[in-house]
């Protein structure tokens, strides 16, 4: 199974294989937690997508 990422470098959505990709949380300067997921190009770019917390806790990937 894949996930779909946008890849700005690119400009058009990339699916990245699921076992490189990664839950990562973001905490704002205000305080909120934001939840995301974050993969590698095969280049070596950083991709990153922001996802509801219904989803990232579904997803059964490692934490970061």
């Amino acid at each position: 199974m894949s996930i779909e990422f946008y890849d700005v470098k690119l400009r058009e959505k990339v699916a990245i294989d699921k076992g490189s990709v990664r839950k990562v949380t973001f905490e704002t300067k205000n305080g909120q937690i934001r939840y995301g997921l974050r993969a590698k190009t095969e280049d070596g770019r950083n991709l990153t997508k922001f996802v509801s917390k219904a989803d990232w806790e579904a997803l059964d990937v490692p934490q970061e």
